[in-house]
């Protein structure tokens, strides 16, 4: 695509035109765990301390492994499930990638 066929949106914080391919890397949210590695849907983590799980009398231990992950709109929060709690939501400070 050449340069002047791109499309611009207009970006009100700025107030100028701005290359929508500009826009759209900005938007691209990283969400990385406590080491600072970069995390990606079905990724495994670890879990790096225990953590009680709101709700219930489960405790899950430091070296836990957590597989298969999903990322949320929030990139402080993975979405995952274990055999001891399913639907649990985890702080990316709390995991570490495997």
């Amino acid at each position: 695509m050449a340069v002047a066929d791109e499309d611009y949106v207009y970006d009100e914080a700025s107030g100028e035109w701005r290359p929508a391919s500009e826009l759209a890397a900005e938007a691209a949210v990283v969400v990385r765990d406590a080491a600072g590695n970069a995390l990606a849907d079905g990724d495994s983590v670890t879990l790096i301390k225990d953590l009680k799980v709101k709700g219930t009398s489960t405790v899950l231990k430091q070296g836990t492994v957590i597989r298969s992950i999903r990322l949320t709109e929030n990139p402080e929060e993975i979405d995952c499930r274990h055999d001891q709690v399913k639907g649990l939501v985890l702080r990316c400070e709390f995991v570490r990638k495997r």
